[in-house]
């Protein structure tokens, strides 16, 4: 196994925004996870990585306490959502968003009512407040236009930027992405990083990003979104070196964590097995 690094300095515990203590879960007597364990600090990015079948939507899914593991502690915000029931889990994912695959949009709804979806579901909203929330959301990633429109009419990469919106609409701490680029080309891809970017830069988002292309985390590791230039600028010229402290890596292998690290210790690692993965 690869030589894995501290995700959290002791001291910085208290900060985590996400932790896996011991996480072991089975399907059918079939282990997926055997004592898994990572901290992730308020405001960082990781980077999910693994081949297909490793787990990583899974690891998405108990993070959002749809899956009990069957052994372990899940804390998201100092308290461990394993043992809680589906009402209490309620109020900790109103902090918490998920982009699905392919954006996972409701195609009978249009737009506006995609994005509005959770404050309907929540109750309590006036229509007027849903309607200047919704356009905040869909300006934040540029997609306002596009309100009246049903899923059918949108390209790819629209869908995906409309399924990022509906997940923001509350205003989440936390996001959790599961393939975001997936089946996107390289001009979109770079789109939604910048939206990605926007978020944990603007907004000081944790995020949880599955990927599948590793030269789409190098470009979100390594670049900043800079609000002057509505873009992504090199970390050199905007942000500072620090930003790279903010961002890790965790690769699962064979139902545990076989690496975790900055971008820095991957790229110049010599494990056999990850100059494989990275190829």
């Amino acid at each position: 196994m690869a030589t894995t690094t501290p995700s959290l300095r002791t001291s910085d515990v208290s900060a985590a925004a996400i932790e896996f203590r011991g996480v072991s879960i089975s399907f059918d007597q079939k282990p997926v996870f055997e004592d898994v364990s990572f901290s992730l600090g308020r405001g960082e990015t990781l980077f999910l990585l693994g081949v297909t079948g490793t787990g990583k939507s899974v690891l998405l899914k108990l993070a959002l306490g749809l899956l009990k593991p069957d052994s372990g502690e899940i804390v998201i915000d100092r308290q461990n959502i394993v043992p809680l029931a589906e009402a209490q889990l309620q109020p900790i994912r109103k902090n918490m968003g998920m982009v699905f695959q392919e954006g996972a949009l409701f195609d009978s709804l249009s737009v506006y009512d995609n994005v509005a979806y959770r404050l309907h579901e929540e109750g309590g909203w006036d229509e007027a407040k849903i309607e200047q929330r919704v356009r905040e959301v869909l300006s934040f990633v540029e997609m306002e236009e596009a309100i009246d429109k049903m899923p059918d009419e949108l390209s790819g990469g629209m869908r995906h930027r409309v399924s990022i919106a509906r997940a923001i609409i509350s205003e989440p701490s936390i996001m959790l992405y599961d393939s975001p680029t997936e089946g996107l080309d390289p001009v979109t891809a770079h789109t939604i990083n910048i939206l990605i970017a926007k978020l944990r830069d603007v907004k000081g988002v944790t995020s949880v990003v599955v990927t599948h292309r590793i030269q789409n985390a190098y470009e979100l590791a390594n670049f900043v979104f800079s609000p002057e230039k509505r873009t992504l600028v090199p970390i050199g010229t905007n942000g500072g070196p620090s930003r790279i402290a903010a961002t890790r890596f965790l690769l699962l292998r064979d139902g545990g964590v076989y690496f975790q690290g900055k971008q820095e210790e991957l790229s110049h690692t010599g494990d056999p097995y990850l100059r494989k993965f990275l190829m």
